[in-house]
């Protein structure tokens, strides 16, 4: 096949650009041709003799919203002067203004804006109406992006809820989750004492950003109140305009929460803990809620959180309401008192985590690809070839 991918970046080292690296990387391994229309991409990639980088400058105008214009403008340009070089368009969001096959969706601003923990109001300042300008302009651009597709791949179960709530038939969506890297992410000796933790409590985890409340952070200290003052919390993320270090002591947590500010090695971090706690308020889709499973960590999240679908009752433990403090104390209790029932889940986890590969997931791009090809060949055909396919 020959196949065009649409998108910022193609990195390893970004979320986004992660998911089209690994596509990529498993579409040449397959023998098929790439373009990459993009603004950047990883040299190993560009080297390839099969792959074709088209660079697209980025703007010099003031403001992401201008310059994702002149972006959007400069690819649709490109595609429609390029379509028929191609059996499969893919795309990312809104990011070109032009038709496409296959158009990814890692996040719907629209859910976002509509989620209530959407910080920005428009009488609040410049930067506040900016915001908010910047958002309902990419809400009617992704609009129009997905009815201009024809599969809708999200990333995840509440991406997929939040492009029907669009108005997008759930017969054109096919989700796939992102990868995660399970060799990377794997079971491993701990290190407690390089990150500062003690060596003895059962230690739990929370990753994310801790200026916000979108994370919940707030619920997970008032849950940890009501459990054993034998169970421990290490919080990683940046400490700088952070309220909760202040909540922790407000608490008497003081001794049992351990804040490790922002952390580079992640693996060797979950390699540390007992568990993974995430009642996020509002998540599109949690890839550290993969790579906690990747490192056979048992799991205890929420329906709000992206990616909460993949956990079975067997890999971890999903409540229904963020904000139930004393429904997350039984579920942390639950787990430190039963250290073999913990072990289970951590294994269980582990075995779903290897289903959520990178390698898993592109092929299953791949497979979309190969959907989608046939198709198109399909509808080439005369009229007399489709009637004589279908009689044989």
């Amino acid at each position: 096949m020959r196949i065009l991918v649409v998108t910022h970046v193609v990195k390893k080292n970004d979320g986004q650009g992660r998911v089209n690296y690994e596509t990529v990387q498993a579409a040449l391994a397959a023998g098929h041709s790439v373009t990459l229309l993009a603004r950047e991409t990883a040299p190993e990639l560009a080297q390839h003799p099969r792959l074709r980088f088209v660079q697209i400058e980025a703007s010099r105008l003031p403001s992401r919203l201008l310059q994702y214009q002149i972006f959007a403008l400069r690819c649709g340009a490109w595609i429609r002067a390029h379509r028929q070089e191609f059996d499969v368009v893919h795309v990312n969001g809104f990011i070109a203004w032009a038709s496409a096959d296959v158009n990814s969706l890692h996040f719907v601003h629209d859910g976002w804006y509509r989620c209530g923990f959407y910080p920005f109001r428009l009488v609040r300042g410049w930067y506040h109406a900016y915001q908010v300008i910047y958002t309902r302009l990419n809400i009617v651009c992704e609009k129009w992006a997905l009815r201009h597709a024809e599969v809708v791949v999200p990333v995840s179960g509440k991406v997929a809820t939040e492009v029907r709530a669009l108005g997008i038939d759930i017969k054109r969506l096919q989700v796939i989750h992102n990868g995660v890297d399970i060799d990377e992410f794997a079971p491993g000796e701990s290190q407690r004492a390089r990150f500062g933790l003690p060596a003895a409590p059962f230690m739990l985890l929370f990753a994310g950003d801790l200026r916000m409340p979108r994370k919940n952070l707030d619920t997970l200290l008032h849950a940890l109140v009501k459990t054993s003052p034998d169970v421990h919390l290490a919080v990683a993320g940046i400490l700088q305009n952070s309220p909760y270090p202040a909540l922790a002591e407000s608490l008497g947590l003081k001794e049992r929460v351990h804040f490790t500010d922002m952390v580079m090695d992640m693996p060797a971090l979950m390699r540390s803990v007992d568990a993974f706690v995430y009642p996020s308020r509002y998540e599109a889709m949690g890839l550290v809620l993969l790579e906690a499973l990747a490192t056979g960590l048992p799991v205890v999240t929420v329906h709000t959180a992206g990616g909460a679908e993949v956990i079975t009752p067997e890999s971890g433990i999903v409540l229904d309401d963020p904000d139930d403090a004393a429904g997350l104390a039984v579920a942390i209790a639950r787990l430190a008192d039963d250290r073999e029932y913990a072990r289970k889940l951590g294994l269980a986890a582990r075995e779903v985590a290897a289903s959520l590969s990178w390698q898993a997931m592109a092929g299953r791009y791949l497979a979309l690809y190969e959907q989608v090809h046939a198709r198109r060949g399909e509808q080439s055909l005369p009229a007399n070839c489709k009637t004589a396919s279908a009689e044989l």
